[in-house]
């Protein structure tokens, strides 16, 4: 059991990825603080990996930033670091996948982290199999450190483009040998990834969260299907269009504002924290015939939304959940007994705050249903007259193949259900899911419509499903 089924029945994302390259900071120092800010987004495991323009430096393992780096990055001594912190999607969450992975290829040492998912990562690793490579991990991230490494090509940069043409899906990559950091988004742009300026260096980052922790100002974000050559602490990086053919339009992936991100994060010109604002401004828009009492959030992702709701609305925003922060990733299972209140070790109602009252309960998502229903019990045990449950996303029906952890269809409780058998399931007394429409309202500084929707309406940008039928991702764990 880790962090009960509060954690279970919510979306994860896979990474979060930090570069850092400067002759005069403390570059695996500045990673580690950048990874710290990044946390959110992936707890399984992190490392980091340094050069000096010799030999390269190699640190992860299992756990948490602080725990993988309890006694310290002081002797981890360059002038370039990438890092990465990892929730596992494809590949199983064992230490001989934490990245960075780092190999040594005929250019002389290469590190590469990744965030997001290939889509064709099973088909490639296949031929690449077929051709004589021995992978060492069971993570799609090892395909593109292969496809690199076997091309012909002279420099750096031009093999990270003959290898990235090469695969589909999302990725946001950070790949540094001896000499060069370089950046890469894909051509969707359905991961995040941005640039900063230090006073004497240069860094790269999921968030722009992260930029703020170690003192850089933010640049701008990497453009889809953009390669940013890092080589110098003064000089502009150098920027390529490495795609042969771009798509359409973007596809930025929504969750990244409705969940994933950090509210303090700006990606692609669009502030998460206004955005869920205006979500919960929508939300309350469309439940005009609920006369609630007060507005509560499931914390600490469903708050932003809450506040919006309570805006535009005109109903106080209470905290009428309260959010055990100290819970570690495992601890002593609870007796069967004592099972069915273990969501209690999480969160529990302010009896104070909602004994009497009629409540909505303003939440990001349901997936599976099982911790909304908790939730609920929670606050009518503690007296709550009714709750109305109020979601900052359309209902998710579809898996996501970008880099998601979302489980197959049928697991995910919209995707068999009516609205009003969920609402049953969870005992909420209304349910209300944000419109679509009313989701493309919130993002106000983007263009809505180049944005991936894929997990409401399964309109995946590039096929992926199709592709992924062509393969399996079960290749990488070794079963048919």
């Amino acid at each position: 059991m880790s962090n009960i089924d509060f954690e279970f029945d919510k979306l994860h994302e896979e990474c979060g990825v930090f570069g850092i390259y400067s002759h005069k900071d403390e570059v695996a120092l500045n990673t580690y603080w950048g990874l710290y800010a990044l946390q959110h987004r992936g707890q399984e495991s992190t490392g980091i990996v340094v050069s000096d323009g010799n030999d390269m430096q190699i640190r992860k393992g299992m756990g948490l930033v602080p725990e993988v780096f309890k006694d310290g990055v002081g002797d981890m001594i360059g002038h370039i670091a990438i890092g990465h912190v990892r929730y596992s999607t494809t590949g199983a969450s064992m230490p001989y996948n934490v990245q960075p992975l780092k190999v040594y290829f005929d250019g002389g040492n290469l590190a590469l982290s990744h965030n997001g998912n290939l889509v064709n990562a099973a088909e490639l690793r296949t031929k690449l199999t077929r051709d004589g490579v021995v992978f060492q991990t069971t993570v799609d991230t090892e395909v593109v450190l292969s496809l690199i490494a076997r091309s012909r090509k002279e420099k750096i940069e031009d093999r990270v483009s003959e290898a990235v043409n090469q695969i589909k899906g999302a990725f946001a990559l950070l790949i540094m040998d001896d000499n060069k950091l370089i950046a890469v988004r894909d051509s969707f742009g359905f991961r995040p990834l941005c640039l900063g300026r230090l006073d004497n260096g240069w860094v790269v980052s999921s968030e722009s969260c992260s930029l703020d922790l170690v003192g850089a100002e933010f640049v701008r974000d990497v453009k889809p299907g953009e390669m940013l050559i890092i080589e110098d602490s003064e000089k502009e990086p150098t920027s390529i269009m490495w795609a042969e053919e771009m798509p359409a339009k973007s596809a930025h992936c929504i969750f990244e504002y409705v969940y994933f991100a950090r509210t303090d994060s700006v990606i692609d010109n669009q502030s998460v924290y206004q955005a869920r604002i205006n979500m919960g401004r929508e939300l309350a828009k469309e439940t005009k015939d609920i006369n609630p009492d007060i507005v509560i959030s499931v914390p600490d992702s469903g708050t932003a939304a809450a506040v919006g709701y309570s805006l535009e609305a005109g109903i106080p925003f209470l905290e009428g959940l309260t959010k055990n922060r100290y819970i570690g990733r495992t601890f002593i299972q609870p007796t069967q007994k004592q099972r069915q209140n273990a969501v209690r070790l999480k969160l529990n109602a302010v009896k104070s705050v909602v004994e009497g009252k009629s409540v909505v309960m303003v939440d990001d998502s349901i997936v599976r249903g099982t911790t909304s229903g908790k939730i609920v019990k929670l606050l009518k045990d503690a007296g709550a007259r009714e709750v109305h449950v109020c979601i900052s996303s359309p209902p998710v029906t579809d898996p996501c193949y970008y880099g998601i952890d979302t489980s197959v269809r049928k697991e995910l409780i919209a995707s068999t259900h009516t609205e009003e058998e969920v609402r049953e399931y969870i005992g909420a007394d209304t349910l209300h899911y944000i419109s679509l429409d009313g989701l493309k309202r919130s993002i106000d500084k983007m263009d809505p419509e180049g944005m991936c929707y894929a997990c409401f309406n399964a309109a995946y940008p590039d096929d992926a499903e199709a592709v992924i039928r062509q393969g399996s991702k079960y290749i990488f764990e070794g079963k048919k």
